[in-house]
């Protein structure tokens, strides 16, 4: 029994070594998105092919991703609930519990109109209801991927020149990749100078994952499933 607790934390002790590199959060992050290949990867995190490979093997190692090929390309994606849920709350217990992170966040200059919790049915009653436009404000492919039920693509690249497509008459809830999310702090202010009433989700299509939600996908997408 004593060999069989040592071997428990030291399996539990190599999730916590694989979550500790900041480089390894972030691929976390865009991995709750859609699934993505190294070449994907290394060039959205600035980082060579080989050193992405090397992050990529260790998480695959503790079973936080997986890895699927086709053809010659091989591609990661977030390999269960289980292991989402374990990046949101990692994440969550650092916007909770650290000072620092804490306050970053209070300097975000749409922090007060931030909508922390997603209660699912009141933003879908909303939008059916027309009294809300849902904006997803991420690139094109992680829309096809899976996103929140009725929210609408407009890519943050090209909302300037497709604000016209939105309604003015309805209160518009953006939300891209969660609150750290540059895109969609930037939107909501581009939005909010130009008249539009606007809130920000906090969290996004990782949240309605991990309560157990659909996504609704477009065709020959590559799916996000858990």
């Amino acid at each position: 029994m004593h060999d069989l607790s040592h071997k428990v934390y030291e399996q539990m002790s190599r999730i916590g070594h694989a979550l500790s590199d900041p480089t390894r959060l972030r691929m976390m992050n865009l991995l709750t998105q859609t699934e993505r290949s190294v070449d994907e990867l290394s060039t959205m995190i600035g980082h060579s092919s080989p050193n992405t490979s090397a992050h990529l093997k260790v998480l695959q190692s503790t079973n936080l991703i997986r890895r699927r090929r086709e053809g010659r390309r091989v591609f990661y994606s977030i390999a269960s609930r289980s292991a989402l849920n374990l990046w949101l709350a990692t994440r969550d217990m650092g916007l909770e519990e650290s000072p620092e992170l804490r306050e970053a966040m209070r300097e975000v200059p749409d922090c007060d109109s931030v909508i922390q919790a997603l209660d699912a049915e009141s933003l879908l009653a909303g939008v059916s209801s027309g009294e809300l436009t849902l904006l997803d404000l991420r690139p094109a492919e992680e829309y096809a991927s899976g996103h929140i039920p009725f929210a609408r693509s407009i890519p943050f690249e090209e909302l300037e020149e497709r604000l016209v497509e939105l309604d003015p008459a309805t209160t518009i809830v953006a939300y891209c990749r969660g609150p750290f999310c540059f895109a969609a702090i930037e939107s909501v202010a581009r939005l909010s100078e130009r008249g539009f009433k606007v809130r920000r989700l906090s969290g996004g299509v990782a949240e309605w994952l991990s309560e157990g939600r659909d996504v609704e996908s477009l065709p020959d997408a590559r799916l996000v499933e858990l």
